[in-house]
């Protein structure tokens, strides 16, 4: 049974900035605890990545998946290829410009585990996953704005 989960944050930035820093594929594990490496495999001609490897840690398990990007001017979305722990993934950031340097975030995941989960993980799980896709990307752009 699918699990899907979505959140909505403002962020003190434009749309730009957003697709930039979520474009740094890198970077990810520095602002989602649940990402644990992450690598561009190829890219678009334009730079921004088309696939990349990710380790991700949620509640103890371990998977690697294989992402595909889409890119559009105020949205990212990306689908994981089957892994061991899951048939497949979808996740969604669709972004609003509420003013001039602020952005709606809307972040929104769907996910086929291979094997029946507790209600309960489930839970943990998604609660974890939401906080580090909207809050820890949010708390990294802002503390680049500071530093940078």
């Amino acid at each position: 049974m699918a699990v899907q989960a979505s959140r909505e944050v403002i962020i003190d930035a434009p749309p730009e900035v957003i697709l930039d820093v979520l474009a740094d594929i890198p970077s990810v594990p520095r602002w989602s605890s649940v990402h644990k490496k992450a690598e561009v495999l190829d890219t678009y001609p334009d730079g921004r990545p088309f696939h990349a490897k990710v380790t991700v840690k949620v509640l103890g398990i371990v998977d690697q998946e294989v992402l595909e990007f889409h890119w559009g001017p105020d949205w990212m979305v990306w689908d994981a290829q089957k892994t061991l722990r899951q048939h497949g993934q979808h996740v969604e950031y669709t972004l609003q410009q509420e003013g001039e340097n602020s952005t709606r975030m809307r972040f929104c995941i769907t996910l086929e585990p291979s094997a029946p989960m507790p209600e309960f993980l489930v839970n943990r799980a998604r609660k974890r996953v939401l906080k580090d896709a909207t809050d820890g990307l949010r708390d990294f752009i802002m503390s680049r704005d500071r530093s940078g």
